[in-house]
């Protein structure tokens, strides 16, 4: 049997792995898919200082962008004790070329909120 550290350790590393595999999918199918495939139905996005709520709205938010050039780090992460919810934080860089054909490039800070669903999937319900 696990101790409540092995326990935790173990959630850490599924986030861990949730976040690549989301990472992952940035990169193969583009934001839009990635963003609302770890979305959970409830989810919200903090976007230009706006929420946009739900996984609907989400994918409406989304449509029509393909980017890959969505890159982060995580830095750290933290599981509740109950095992059910999760943060990350890191940086994260973006790139894109703007109306005038410039390459500009967006570096901050992330924070993610992960919900643990019913199938035992980790869904992010903050970004």
């Amino acid at each position: 049997m696990k101790t409540d550290h092995q326990l935790k350790q173990s959630w850490k590393e599924e986030i861990m792995e949730t976040e690549q595999s989301f990472a992952e999918l940035v990169r193969k199918e583009g934001i839009h898919e990635a963003f609302v495939r770890y979305a959970a139905a409830d989810a919200v996005l903090m976007r230009n200082n706006k929420l946009v709520q739900g996984k609907k709205n989400i994918d409406l938010f989304y449509a029509g962008q393909s980017s890959r050039n969505l890159k982060w780090t995580v830095e750290f992460v933290d599981v509740s004790a109950s095992g059910d919810l999760a943060y990350t934080y890191g940086r994260y860089s973006f790139t894109s070329v703007d109306q005038d054909g410039l390459q500009k490039e967006d570096r901050g800070v992330f924070h993610t909120v992960w919900k643990r669903q019913e199938d035992g999937s980790w869904k992010f319900v903050y970004d």
